[in-house]
């Protein structure tokens, strides 16, 4: 997880903000200019497909919410980008969707991998990647319940589609949301004055090292979270809340039941989503994917300031899922402890083994990928993953998830 600083909306800051980073995001804009996004002989990476009984749509939303300014940014309103997943009536001529958009896969391999450092900067092609739905198809016109969906911090909304594809395919609207200048890339449809069409991550080291700075990414999580919920609000009830008005797909409004909400997200976004639902009555349920319950320690060794879910606990439930190989386990233990410790019995928690941080998300999948094409060492596979199989690991994480919510908000 990576850490954001306030800084003025140009490329050339934005450049001098990640110049933090040793340098290698001058070093990737050079070689970007210089090569060109792909070749021929590029690996192209693949998703696992969905195992339910629903073929899948997808559309993306465009939101503003003009009440909060950014956080990050000196922009005067808070724009949030959303992709919906829905079980389809038919998928007849429509195209697949790919992972990423065009902008957004063009920036990946030059400011992913300083994240990731065990990812490669050249010989994907990060484009190339289709998911299992399509664009546009029309919703079948039955309720559904809504699912939101928070990424890592750092991390685009686009590597949590493995898991939101299967989600949809079991019946389940799920909305995935980008946190603009948290996620590492977020293409938008347009610019606007004061940003580039596609927003770069403000992030630069580890925002568990910065008090004032963790707050400040949980809290716009937060609100972000409950802002897209609003508007989901508004589509139900028959408007479009797209800030372009943008076509939607046919019966999408008619396809959430907002009265079974839950919500689910890995590393910050878990966070995210256990303090969500303790401060906002309409979800249900949540899932946490190995994500801190207290706010950043104020002085390195010593313990943070629980978070108030895990300080007063909830009376929903709550899944708390880790793996054995998390560097920071021992730093997650006194949060996730006290929150078991709430006498009411409402948490449950699990733990994958043989495995680490990124096994959440497509990584899970794209590590061995990236391996066996030689482009990513055993040591970072195990470092990003760990060395657990994704023919064990992709059919555990969904199942956790999936019988979780099948329980308290079953989709029938």
């Amino acid at each position: 997880m990576a850490e954001v600083g306030r800084r003025t909306v140009t490329s050339t800051a934005a450049a001098a903000a990640l110049l933090l980073i040793g340098g290698g995001f001058a070093r990737a804009q050079s070689a970007k200019a210089t090569r060109p996004a792909h070749t021929t002989d590029d690996v192209r990476l693949r998703l696992p497909a969905p195992s339910g009984p629903h073929r899948i749509g997808v559309t993306t939303l465009y939101l503003v919410d003009r009440s909060r300014h950014d956080p990050w940014e000196s922009l005067p309103v808070r724009e949030v980008m959303v992709s919906v997943f829905y079980p389809a009536r038919t998928v007849r001529g429509r195209p697949i969707a790919a992972q990423m958009t065009a902008g957004a896969a063009a920036t990946f391999p030059h400011l992913d991998p300083l994240f990731h450092r065990e990812l490669p900067t050249t010989g994907v092609n990060w484009a190339a990647t289709r998911t299992h739905a399509h664009t546009g198809a029309p919703a079948q016109p039955v309720r559904r319940p809504v699912l939101l969906y928070s990424p890592g911090g750092g991390d685009p909304r686009t590597l949590g589609t493995g898991l939101a594809e299967e989600l949809a395919s079991r019946g389940y609207v799920v909305v995935t949301i980008d946190h603009p200048g948290d996620g590492s890339e977020v293409e938008f449809p347009q610019k606007r004055a004061g940003r580039e069409q596609v927003r770069i991550t403000a992030f630069r080291g580890n925002p568990r090292t910065d008090p004032k700075i963790f707050r400040t990414v949980v809290g716009t999580r937060i609100a972000d979270t409950r802002f897209v919920l609003d508007q989901l609000a508004v589509l139900a009830a028959g408007r479009n809340p797209d800030a372009l008005g943008r076509a939607l797909p046919e019966c999408l409004g008619h396809a959430l039941d907002l009265r079974r909400v839950g919500i689910y997200g890995h590393s910050v976004g878990g966070t995210t989503a256990a303090q969500t639902m303790y401060e906002d009555r309409r979800i249900g349920a949540a899932v946490n994917l190995e994500g801190f319950l207290d706010y950043a320690p104020e002085k390195p060794g010593q313990e943070g300031k629980l978070l108030p879910v895990a300080q007063y606990g909830v009376d929903r439930p709550l899944l708390l899922v880790g793996t054995d190989g998390f560097p920071e386990k021992q730093a997650l233990e006194p949060s996730w402890s006290a929150m078991l410790a709430h006498p009411r019995g409402h948490t449950r928690r699990r733990q994958l083994s043989n495995a680490t941080h990124g096994v959440f998300t497509d990584y899970a999948v794209f590590a061995p990928q990236l391996q066996a094409a030689g482009l990513m060492t055993a040591a970072g596979r195990n470092s990003l993953i760990g060395a657990i199989d994704p023919a064990e690991s992709v059919p555990m994480v969904r199942s956790e998830v999936h019988s979780f919510f099948a329980q308290h908000l079953p989709s029938h």
